[in-house]
Order: C-alpha cells, then structure tokens, then sequence
C-alpha cells in the first residue's frame, strides 16, 4: 500500500510535468478579459515561502529549493513556469527535499507544536490523530481540502509505516512526504467552474481564485483564513473579496510579494551569476553585489507600498539606502548596517537608472556597455523587445578601432555596418547616457583620458545629461503600461495575449494613470477585477492525464524510487 502510494504521487507529478505546455496553450474559444486556465510549477521562493509559512522558517531554510531553473518568457520568470517540466533527476531531488522537511517536521523539535495532538503511543499507529495532522497540513500545501479518499489513503500510508517502523511519527512523515511530492503542492493547478453572473463563462473556484490572490500579492500559499473565505464562499461575493484583498494588502507580506515581483521583472537573478574582474573593478564583491541588488529592492518598496508615492518617481527620486560594502563603490561615508540615504543635489546620482544594480548588471565583466543598458532599458521597463544581433556579427572594424578611447566612438565605428546599426539605433543613444558609470557602477568623468559625451535622446526627447535620462525614461508614454503589463502577467500566471488582453490592459493602464501611478492602488484594482478570476477556456485536465501514454509517465520508473524512500525509513528504524 505504501509504495503504491507513493507510486501514484510519483507518476501524477510526472504526468502534470507533460501537462504543462498543453494546459497553457490559447484556444479559438478564448474570450476578452480573461485568463487562461493554466497549470505551473511552483518557483523556488514560492516553495520556500510555502514551506516557512505552513512548518516555519527554521525548515524551510533547511533544504535548498528542487525545482529547476525557469525560462523568461515575456519578460518573467514567473511566466516561464507555465513551461517547464521535471526531469527524473528533479524529481528524485524533489523527493529527497520532502523527506528532510518531513523529518524535521515531526522531530522532537518540533512535533510538539507542528503536529496537533498527541498519539495514544508513540510506539503504534493512531488513525485519528495521523488524520488530524494530514487533513491540516494538507488542505494548506494542497491550497483546497483533501479528497475523503485521499486522506483515507495517507492514513492508511502513516498506519502501515508506523506498525513498519514502530515509530508513530516515522508512520506520520512518510504520509507527509507523499503530500510534499504531490503534483497538487508542486504545481498550482487552476480549476474553473460555471460563472454564475455571466451565462456561458467560466471563472475560476475559489479555492483556485485564493491562490492566484495569494501567489500574486504575498508569493506565497493561501493561508487559513484565506481558504476559510474560500470554503465559506465568501471569496465569492464582492464585499468577501474585497475584505480578503484589503487584508492580503496589509499583511507585511506583501513586501515579500512585491519583493519577488521587481527582483524578477528587472531580471536580478542575472545576480546569482553575476562577477567583475577583480582587477579592474577590486573595489566590487560578491557581497557589494548582492547588497545593490538588495539597495534597489528596498528603494522600490519604501518609495511604493510605505510612502505610496507615483512610480515613475522611481526614475527621478534621490532617496535610497546605503550599506557599508555599496558606499566604497558609491565614494560616500555611511553607518554600520542598512541606513536610509539621499543624494545630494551635485550628486549624479538620481532614480534607479543610477544604482549600482542597473549598471553593474548590464555591464561587461571589465568594462560598461551602452548597448546592454540600453536593451536593458527597452525590455525591462518599456516592454519592448530587441532583436538579438545577426548571426556572424563583424567586429573587425571595432577590434581594429584600439586607439579610440571612449564607447561612444567605438560605437560609431561598429555601427557603420547596415546589419548593426539598426538594433544598435535604439539601445545605444540612451545607453550612451549613462557612460559617466563604469562596468561597476563607481562614477567617472573620463574614459582613458577623454571626456565623455553623454548627451542622449529616448524615443524623440533629447537630454543632455544623466539627469535628463532619467526624467525622459520618467515620462515615457510606455513605462506605465509595461508595469500593467507584467503585473497582470505576473498575477494570471502566464504572459499576455495581446489578441485578447489590449483592451482590459488599456483599462487598466487609464485606471492607474487616474489614481496617480499608486502602485498599491493598482495591485487592489487587478486583484478585484472579474479579469483576473475569468478563465477564456476550460480544459478538463483530468482527461488530459488520461490521454498521457503511460510509458512516458513510466519512464521516470517511480516505483525504484518508492522503494528507495521505504527501504530508507525500515533501515533507520534497524
């Protein structure tokens, strides 16, 4: 019973992996206005913060998340993971992560307050509390109650492991160990249902809709008062919705939301990779990195949700905050610690476009690059896609140009080829503008002894300065409407169809133009609109499962893994 068990979950996450593409494809069906119904791996901080919120954050930090890596699509890793699948050495990682949180779970550590009840013996099974446990801890990773059956066969799992062991907790873990590898805990699924305001549509259940809150706002699982909403129906009616979406906005974990939203919007996990040449640039670590990466984040957060000011200030504003390991780089004194900070009016630095993150982040390893900030620019914050360069680029004209000292030059050289010049047009003259910063991010008035140009124009505004810049990215007609664009992506799960999506994105860009590019403002907007729960086009996903050819389910072999996992809890019970 055991192994079929654990069998079956095994194969069920297998078999979602090869859903994923299929349950995220668009349909001639689909609606304006609308979602699609969609199904996606949980990202690592998801998994993290899932783990933390249901067992605490001493477990969570105990195992480093198994899930893969993601690809960016339209902009986000977070719609990347509508697209990405398990390989079988993932999911023994998967099982092997379960098995250490589930351990600790139930350890003396912490059984005494993670576990509910007390078992008649710790020395046999007891089904009442092993049901107590599973139908708690399960209806919370799960994101929705468990099934009747499938909480009778956990109980059953944690009976037969425990007569096994002679542990009732070893019986307790290896039922948890099976939920933590379910495809229900892995993935959020979506489930859809008859929309009974609109004759014909379909909107997500509630159990569904209290994820996609919860995943969009806090980055995180529902919580129990969230699901309580969802049970009741509550989360149904307008004045339910909108009292868990006031409370959702004013946990402090929104910060860790919001936190999530931007490290992924402006692409910083090119950080976890990210090193200067330590001779050019001695002065930058691997700390200095990711204390700019962590400046930029905080910045966002105070100037958005605690001081709830217009968002494209974010270009402009001089306000910051500064650490010891960030003010060598800077050339600035600070304090011990993280400090608020503001620049000085003769200080050249202003908005974000100016913190080492930007810059150090769109640079080379030894030396800056226009062209990169520039597409960094274009992609990350106006939404607008770069081609890549030509395949066999000539730059026998710009190795042959060593004498020339600046970028601008070099640039002017390199782009006297018609291949080049035309992506280079709209990257390099914004680019160009912030060369007063070297590939760290440290300021400078020269480049091999030549004074710097920085003179620039974005989209028909012309600047002369870095300040200039960032007033121009500040005011461009597209920066708001990129921001709407991958909150909404952000929050449905998926990129946007621009077929389907133009108009309810429209709406809601002139809803945030109208309450003054409050952030917070926009986030409740979205959360409540009948956009953001509205499915185009139901998929029934249990067929599709069906459909799969069981020899590629197989082909992870689930049942040599099972084995494993119960040979591991009967040779530690010898």
């Amino acid at each position: 019973m055991i192994k079929r068990t654990l069998a079956r979950s095994l194969a069920a996450l297998v078999a979602s992996c090869l859903l994923l593409t299929a349950c995220s494809q668009e349909t001639e069906h689909s609606v304006v206005g609308a979602s699609e119904l969609r199904v996606r791996l949980l990202t690592g901080a998801q998994y993290s913060n899932s783990i933390a919120h249901v067992f605490g954050s001493d477990i969570s930090e105990s195992v480093i998340p198994p899930l893969p890596p993601l690809p960016r699509k339209d902009g986000l890793l977070a719609s990347g993971a509508s697209f990405v699948g398990l390989t079988s050495d993932q999911v023994s990682q998967i099982q092997q992560a379960a098995a250490t949180i589930a351990a600790q779970v139930v350890d003396h550590q912490h059984r005494d307050y993670l576990v509910p009840c007390k078992p008649t013996s710790k020395n046999a099974p007891d089904d009442s509390c092993a049901a107590q446990f599973i139908n708690d801890s399960g209806r919370l990773l799960f994101r929705r109650p468990l099934q009747e059956t499938r909480l009778t066969e956990l109980v059953s799992v944690a009976r037969q492991a425990a007569d096994t062991t002679g542990d009732f907790y070893e019986g307790l873990a290896l039922a948890l160990e099976t939920l933590l590898i379910s495809p229900e805990f892995l993935f959020v699924i979506d489930h859809a249902e008859p929309d009974p305001a609109v004759t014909g549509a379909m909107r997500l259940d509630a159990y569904a809709l209290a994820s996609r809150l919860s995943f969009f706002l806090w980055n995180s699982t529902p919580d129990a008062a969230l699901l309580d909403a969802a049970e009741s129906g509550v989360l149904n009616t307008r004045a339910g919705r909108e009292a868990a979406v006031d409370r959702l906005m004013s946990s402090p974990r929104l910060e860790v939301g919001m936190r999530a939203f931007f490290d992924d919007m402006l692409a910083f996990d090119d950080f976890d990779s990210l090193a200067k040449d330590p001779i050019v640039y001695p002065k930058v670590t691997a700390k200095t990195l990711a204390d700019a990466r962590e400046q930029t984040l905080r910045t966002i957060i105070e100037h958005l949700l605690v001081e709830n000011a217009d968002y494209r200030d974010l270009f402009t504003t001089r306000k910051t905050f500064m650490s010891m390991s960030l003010a060598a780089l800077y050339g600035i004194p600070t304090d011990k610690g993280w400090t608020s900070h503001t620049f000085d009016e003769q200080s050249h630095r202003a908005g974000l476009l100016t913190h080492v993150s930007f810059l150090a982040a769109n640079s080379h390893a030894v030396r800056s690059s226009p062209t990169l900030r520039g597409k960094a620019m274009r992609e990350l914050l106006l939404c607008q896609h770069v081609p890549d360069p030509p395949p066999n680029v000539d730059f026998s004209k710009l190795e042959d140009a060593g004498d020339v000292p600046t970028a601008r030059e070099r640039l002017k050289v390199h782009n006297t080829n018609p291949s080049c010049a035309g992506c280079h047009l709209i990257t390099d003259p914004m680019g160009l503008a912030l060369e007063n910063f070297d590939g760290a991010g440290a300021y400078r008035e020269t480049e091999n002894g030549a004074i710097l140009d920085i003179s620039g124009e974005l989209d028909g505004v012309y600047f002369d300065d870095i300040q200039g810049l960032g007033i121009a990215m500040r005011n461009h007609p597209k920066l708001s409407a990129c921001l709407v664009n991958r909150l909404y992506a952000y929050g449905t799960g998926g990129p946007v169809s621009l077929r389907y999506d133009r108009d309810i994105l429209k709406r809601f860009e002139n809803r945030f133009v109208s309450s003054e590019h409050r952030v917070p403002a926009l986030l409740r907007e979205l959360s409540l609109s009948d956009a953001f729960s509205s499915i185009r086009q139901p998929r029934d996903t249990a067929k599709a499962v069906a459909q799969i050819d069981s020899r590629r389910v197989l082909a992870v072999s689930p049942h040599s893994t099972t084995d494993k996992i119960v040979a591991s809890h009967e040779e530690a019970n010898r």
